[in-house]
């Protein structure tokens, strides 16, 4: 049971690097960005095939952070630049990388367990060698998800990042300021599809295998994190905390530590509910079937607020 508890933690962890992205997307900037769900096996693909080339594990994190920035370029690039829909956008670059991922690394790619991963790296052997795989799988999944989460708060608290919190719900404000508003939204594009696609090269790494179609439902499950995260938040915060999450004089000002925070629990608490869904009875080969219908009765459970969660 203790190796289950470990296992479903360390998924909500990794998961939560996914959240973030599409916390950024459809929460701060009001952007439905489909990529997500072709950049997350983006991620993994190229880290499946630069292990395999004996790169050092850790630099296969930046190389697919990168490979997600750059998806995240050309899905900006074509609703800003070329004036395509924002959700066309993301639908164009999902089915372009659907054929790239194809490219890269085919169907599905498995690990050798002599290839080193970020969890088996000397550095982190030397550290936590006395720790059992499952151990070292959730205090680096911890320490990841962490970093990532006060480098966004830090990053939201710049000039930049309160002019990208500001672009999703008042543009006109960004304009008087003198900033190109559609600068700021290829901004968070590009940042939002870097955490998904490092998200990917993460779970590659964890499970040692990628596959074409790991990506299908990704999307889902980040907006389900978002809401079940922020409700959290918003109802054992006081009500003064809590305006922090609500809209301010048309801003959407949302108070990043808490954002960030709120959607890290929601990622471990939809893991573990998706976990106890499968120890229920329900064949694991139903997983995407549970994400979608747990991510309907969160939605359902949430009434009109869900909507006013996503873009809050």
């Amino acid at each position: 049971m203790s190796d289950l508890i470990i296992s479903t933690l360390t998924q909500g962890l990794i998961y939560a690097l996914l959240s973030y992205g599409v916390y950024i997307t459809y929460s701060v900037l009001d952007f439905p960005d489909l990529t997500v769900d072709s950049c997350f096996p983006l991620g993994a693909a190229v880290t499946a095939i630069l292990l395999l080339k004996g790169v050092d594990p850790w630099a296969t994190l930046l190389c697919s952070a990168a490979a997600g920035a750059i998806a995240g370029l050309c899905t900006g690039l074509m609703h800003v630049r070329l004036g395509v829909r924002d959700l066309l956008a993301g639908i164009t670059t999902m089915t372009a990388l659907s054929s790239i991922n194809l490219l890269i690394a085919g169907s599905n790619v498995t690990v050798e367990r002599a290839v080193d991963t970020i969890f088996t790296s000397k550095g982190v052997m030397a550290l936590f060698g006395n720790l059992t795989l499952g151990w070292r799988k959730l205090i680096i999944s911890l320490v990841l998800a962490i970093v990532v989460k006060l480098l966004l708060d830090l990053y939201f608290r710049t000039k930049s990042g309160l002019l990208l919190r500001a672009v999703g719900d008042n543009g006109t404000l960004v304009t008087t300021l003198a900033q190109n508003k559609g600068n700021m939204k290829i901004l968070g594009v590009v940042i939002s599809n870097a955490l998904v696609a490092l998200c990917g090269s993460v779970l590659c790494q964890e499970q040692r295998s990628y596959s074409a179609v790991m990506g299908i439902g990704q999307v889902v499950f980040g907006l389900a994190t978002v809401i079940i995260g922020i409700s959290l938040i918003r109802f054992f915060t006081s009500s003064k905390a809590a305006q922090g999450l609500r809209k301010v004089k048309g801003l959407r000002f949302l108070a990043t530590p808490q954002g960030t925070t709120a959607v890290l629990l929601g990622s471990i608490l939809y893991k573990f509910c998706i976990q106890i869904a499968i120890n229920a009875g329900l064949p694991a080969n139903m997983l995407k079937f549970i994400t979608a219908v747990l991510f309907l009765l969160v939605l359902v459970l949430a009434g009109r607020k869900g909507e006013e969660i996503i873009h809050a």
